[in-house]
């Protein structure tokens, strides 16, 4: 009984800690000191002149935020926040209305209790903090840990430093608009297989997270299982725009799961992992030519899944679609001359090549092989503004928002744009948009012909109809693509990363100018018998030294 009481009688609200010390805020003499503090009222006390006080201005304090102004307002939000004081916490930050919804959405829905939150080295305006609680729903409780930070601005309009208010502030994996909640799951877990019947897990494959996700939210309904009680992200508008899953961050009791599976090989996914793991922001794609099936997926930034969902400019990888084009249309020939100057001016841009270097009485295969942005900008006067897009659509299955594979993904944007910006996108710049799915598609579609749609979960599973092509290359002008994309292998720009990948092969580099980046990203798409790969290393640089040794490896396992 002694125990229970004094367990009884222990405080139930802890202060804040920032940086090892105890910060306590007294009521509400505690919150005024820091107003004076903050707000100059204590300098305008001292300074205060003959003339009326009605006809002074405060002065707004401006300039870069002091280390005491940052942990006072860190101190000041966690501190309310930790003892359940929303109000207070929402009033110390900049958006006081959306701070004060999401936080009284943590304890209400998301049963979120007995909060502590401890703040680490401040850096800056950023502070750290950890955040240890204990979720509670029907006699049900899970402990909670996670890392998050804050950031402290100064408000404009008065100068008084507040916490820089976004989701990710409460947890992590929250977007803006998105909420917590703990309760039963809107779908049952499932069980996700590899095709050789083995379970898919985080665990052991980290960038299958958000596939997971998605596999869940489409199927878990449909395959049988029970649903748990979890803390979940429940997405917001924005996350939906991005297409983003639900998110289970606890799992207070099990579901029953439902099973299913998915045409990932665990070797070649083992492998991708490994590959990406050798870069920073690196993404790759491997399918099999043949069916459509999806071998493999990886990212090394995990969360958001770029390989299946990002929306990147592809560089000179577009050029594979744009030489179809060129091709089909008499404008190009692999061995027949054609223009490489150093500079070709068209809409009012002035377009040049890497280093700005000419190809003199070269062929089209020549300037497929280096690369020369000057060889197909030159033919854009005589393309239709929406040639371009046609083709991706037509040929290539892109652009039309209509793949099915079995859990969100992007599936490439090639809009109709005119002048210089219809030119940019010949060569993968201007509006165009692709990841290393859709561009594993593309040399998928040259390698066959055909364009199969890319798929991870079979469209027998629940009958769905997968996206199809109106129309095929004619056989010549696939000769003469194959011959482009297996002579660029050999001899071109792609020749260093495929140097001991065997058999029927092509590929194609690519690099991608991107505003505010100092390297380009770096792309790299090729096919080797029935497996066809993309991949793209975001400011790596070129798409041959840097997504180029990552595609080729996984290349050389099969095919």
């Amino acid at each position: 009984m002694g125990n229970r009481r004094r367990v009884a009688e222990r405080r139930k609200t802890r202060p804040a800690v920032l940086g090892g010390m105890i910060a306590v805020v007294v009521g509400g003499a505690g919150f005024g000191v820091y107003a004076l503090y903050s707000g100059g009222a204590v300098a305008d006390s001292r300074t205060e002149t003959a003339a009326s006080a009605a006809d002074q201005k405060p002065k707004v304090k401006t300039g870069p935020l002091s280390a005491k102004e940052v942990t006072t307002a860190a101190e000041t939000f966690l501190t309310a926040w930790q003892q359940g004081k929303v109000p207070q916490a929402a009033a110390a930050t900049d958006d006081s209305a959306a701070a004060q919804a999401l936080l009284t959405g943590y304890t209400k829905d998301a049963h979120i209790k007995d909060v502590t939150l401890t703040a680490g080295p401040r850096t800056g305006g950023k502070v750290p903090f950890s955040v240890k609680g204990t979720v509670s729903y029907q006699g049900t409780s899970k402990p909670l840990t996670y890392d998050s930070s804050l950031t402290v601005v100064r408000r404009a309009e008065d100068g008084k430093p507040l916490v820089d208010w976004h989701s990710a502030v409460v947890h992590p994996d929250l977007k803006d608009g998105d909420t917590l909640v703990t309760g039963e799951s809107g779908t049952p877990p499932v069980k996700a297989l590899d095709r050789d019947g083995n379970e898919l897990t985080e665990k052991k494959y980290p960038s299958l997270g958000s596939v997971l996700d998605g596999l869940r939210e489409k199927y878990g309904d449909k395959a049988g299982g029970k649903a748990g009680i979890e803390l979940q992200v429940i997405r917001g508008t924005q996350s939906k725009k991005a297409e983003l899953s639900d998110k289970t961050l606890v799992e207070l009791s099990k579901g029953t799961p439902g099973t299913v599976r998915t045409t990932l090989s665990p070797a070649l996914q083992a492998a991708a992992e490994q590959q990406v793991a050798t870069r920073p922001k690196a993404s790759v794609v491997v399918l099999r030519p043949s069916t459509g099936e999806i071998l493999a997926v990886a990212n090394s930034s995990h969360g958001f899944n770029t390989a299946f969902q990002g929306s990147l400019a592809p560089g000179s990888t577009m050029k594979v679609i744009t030489s179809s084009l060129l091709m089909e249309k008499g404008l190009a020939s692999p061995d027949k001359l054609h223009p490489c100057p150093k500079y070709f001016t068209y809409g009012g841009w002035k377009f040049q090549n890497d280093d700005k270097f000419e190809i003199k009485g070269g062929t089209f295969k020549a300037s497929f092989a280096r690369s020369c942005n000057t060889a197909f900008i030159s033919q854009a006067g005589k393309l239709d503004n929406d040639s371009l897009t046609k083709q991706a659509q037509q040929v290539f299955g892109l652009s039309l928002n209509n793949w099915s594979v079995g859990v969100p993904t992007f599936d490439g944007s090639v809009p109709v744009q005119s002048q210089a910006q219809m030119a940019a996108e010949l060569i993968g710049q201007g509006g165009v948009r692709m990841n290393p799915l859709n561009m594993a598609s593309v040399s998928a579609t040259v390698r066959t012909g055909t364009f199969k749609q890319p798929y991870l979960v079979a469209p027998t599973v629940d009958n769905r109809t997968l996206a199809t092509a109106s129309r095929t290359l004619s056989a010549d002008t696939l000769a003469q693509l194959r011959e482009l994309m297996s002579y660029t292998a050999a001899y071109g720009t792609a020749a260093e990363a495929m140097s001991g990948v065997t058999g029927d092969v092509g590929a194609k580099t690519g690099s991608a100018e991107v505003d505010g980046q100092k390297k380009p990203n770096g792309w790299f798409t090729a096919y080797r018998n029935d497996l066809a790969a993309a991949g793209v290393v975001q400011s790596g640089g070129h798409g041959g030294e840097t997504a180029g040794p990552i595609v080729a490896a996984l290349l050389k396992m099969g095919g």
